[in-house]
């Protein structure tokens, strides 16, 4: 396939600019504490309670964020499948997108959120690169459809899925990607599930298009500046953090996250002079976090 000429990326003249960038918090703790059930569908929140999903962006960009993540990271074939919502692909990413663009501000970006599919490509899996690619550019050109200005494939364990996620907005969008991995810390260092660590994740994400890449979830603030070196050491681009709030733990029958916006805050101002140009927060950050991180960042 052709690829589709890029657009002019408001995302990536800033960042050609020099400017820091602020990104948002959790999508996923943000619904739950919000009545999303356990083990319900976050993207169906985009039809049936579209006020909610807004009011989350809304409240990111009003906290510092200069963008926000739409609420689709589950929002594959292979994923809503497993909820019953295969034939809602469409209607539930171009809605993401289109709820979070309905209320940000003036010069306020929305990233179109493409997590894992959940499957193993052959011959780990029963799924050929062809059905893959098809069902990532299914919810990649609607994301585009709804209005966002980026897509950023987050939490890939495999970079052949990652690549493939990537070739696929390539091909079939004109927006920029950012490309994001996750990883936990062995005896050896920092691994992915697959076994990518870090440097080559970088490395070889760029390689494959990408015009951002970085690390979410998985870790908190400190692992991620061990995390942040190595990437910022394996390549000169341009690279985004999305820390976790610490790992969570189970404090009375609820999950908590134990790193404070200012504990986390005081951090991310050692992930600037690492040279990080896109920063913000995973699973268990919250608006709060977010304008601690804008107030260290911009005073």
């Amino acid at each position: 396939m052709v690829q589709t000429k890029a657009k002019v990326s408001p995302l990536l003249e800033r960042l050609e600019r020099g400017e820091p960038m602020i990104s948002d918090g959790a999508t996923g703790t943000y619904l739950q504490s919000h009545g999303l059930e356990p083990g319900g569908c976050p993207e169906e929140f985009n039809a049936s309670h579209p006020e909610l999903v807004k009011g989350m962006s809304k409240e990111y960009f009003e906290a510092g964020s200069d963008m926000v993540l739409t609420n689709s990271f589950g929002g594959s074939r292979f994923m809503l499948n497993k909820y019953g919502h295969v034939g809602r692909v469409r209607e539930f990413n171009t809605l993401a997108s289109q709820n979070a663009r309905s209320v940000a501000p003036a010069g306020g970006l929305v990233a179109g959120s493409v997590g894992p599919t959940g499957e193993f490509l052959e011959p780990l899996g029963p799924v050929t690169e062809a059905e893959m690619l098809d069902a990532f550019a299914e919810q990649v050109t609607a994301l585009e459809e709804g209005g966002a200005d980026a897509i950023i494939i987050e939490t890939m364990t495999a970079l052949e899925e990652a690549s493939l996620a990537i070739r696929a907005t390539k091909e079939n969008t004109g927006l920029p990607v950012i490309a994001t991995m996750t990883f936990d810390k062995g005896p050896r260092g920092f691994f992915t599930m697959m076994g990518v660590q870090p440097a080559r994740a970088a490395t070889e994400l760029s390689a494959a298009g990408a015009d951002i890449v970085g690390a979410n979830c998985g870790n908190g603030i400190d692992a991620m500046i061990e995390i942040a070196r190595d990437m910022r050491d394996a390549v000169d681009g341009y690279l985004l953090i999305h820390s976790n709030a610490g790992i969570p733990a189970i404090r009375q029958g609820q999950i908590v996250y134990p790193e404070t916006p200012e504990y986390m805050a005081e951090r991310f101002k050692i992930l600037a002079d690492i040279g990080i140009n896109i920063f913000g927060g995973c699973c268990g950050t919250t608006p709060s976090h977010i304008r601690a991180l804008s107030q260290a960042l911009r005073g």
